[in-house]
């Protein structure tokens, strides 16, 4: 198996979360060729993770930088976006955004240099009692109070408006 197949293959498994099977068809290749070589490409992408993956350097107390001497001590910017995408229709629901369009939400981290740090594709949003619990929406325990005291002067929060923000695990 050429290299280019197996990288290809390797992250295919890892953005799909696809069952070995529907591998094996797609690739047409054994289920043992498919975890010896997805195995394969983890090890090298862990032994060069250092040349891959850079630690994002903080914002120096002495920063000159118009744009982050402000921001003393971040290591980078963080926002979320919808993309939109294209599911099979018994997955639409789950993708349903609420202005009704079909897409993922996508958190991004971005280093002082706007280089991507961190991506986490299908993060979820934190909303009030009056959603129930499910893909992509975590609501607060049912039976627990939850105060706006949490947001008081000593902890130099806002109080919420609504709690509908999003959020990562």
């Amino acid at each position: 198996m050429l290299v280019d197949e197996q990288v290809a293959m390797t992250v295919h498994i890892l953005a799909h979360h696809q069952e070995q099977r529907i591998i094996n068809a797609n690739f047409e290749r054994s289920g043992e060729t498919i975890s010896r070589h997805f195995r394969k490409v983890i090890n090298v992408i862990i032994r060069i993770q250092g040349e891959l993956l850079k630690t994002p350097e903080p914002v120096p107390d002495n920063s000159t930088d118009e744009r982050w001497k402000w921001f003393k001590g971040c290591s980078g910017a963080l926002d979320g976006t919808h993309i939109k995408v294209r599911v099979p229709a018994k997955d639409k629901p789950k993708y349903r955004t609420h202005k009704n369009e079909i897409a993922t939400n996508i958190l991004g981290v971005c280093s002082q240099e706007m280089q991507f740090i961190y991506v986490l594709p299908g993060s979820y949003y934190l909303v009030d009692a009056g959603y129930t619990n499910g893909e992509g929406f975590l609501a607060p325990f049912r039976g627990q109070r939850y105060h706006l005291n949490d947001w008081s002067e000593d902890t130099n929060l806002p109080p919420p408006k609504n709690f509908l923000i999003c959020s990562t695990l």
